[in-house]
């Protein structure tokens, strides 16, 4: 992951909303969700829902698929787990953080 993307995948989180939708298509796993169960799960209007789901998938964090007349989103977890390799790239001095003082790290 690079800097830009990296950024982009934050600013998106960076909203109640998104970091909700977000946390509950990792909680729902690779199945995902239709939309509209997203929308009653987490009390949030349809119209408002395909804008964060519009924005989440602009950065990369979710993928969709036509289910006959659903559209089913799912966390890319690859994206989630590159975000976090990211952000942890030089962590404790390049050692692995299991063999530093736990405190540290």
């Amino acid at each position: 992951m690079n800097t830009q993307s990296a950024l982009a995948a934050l600013s998106a989180l960076a909203q109640e909303s998104r970091l909700a939708v977000f946390r509950l298509l990792i909680q729902a796993g690779p199945d995902g969700l239709a939309a509209s169960k997203i929308a009653e799960q987490l009390d949030i209007a349809p119209s408002s829902l395909s804008f964060h789901l519009k924005e989440l998938s602009h950065a990369g964090l979710l993928a969709s698929k036509q289910d006959g007349r659903f559209v089913i989103y799912s966390a890319k977890v690859e994206a989630m787990n590159g975000l976090i390799g990211f952000l942890t790239e030089n962590c404790c001095g390049g050692l692995p953080c299991a063999a530093t003082d736990k405190k540290s790290c």
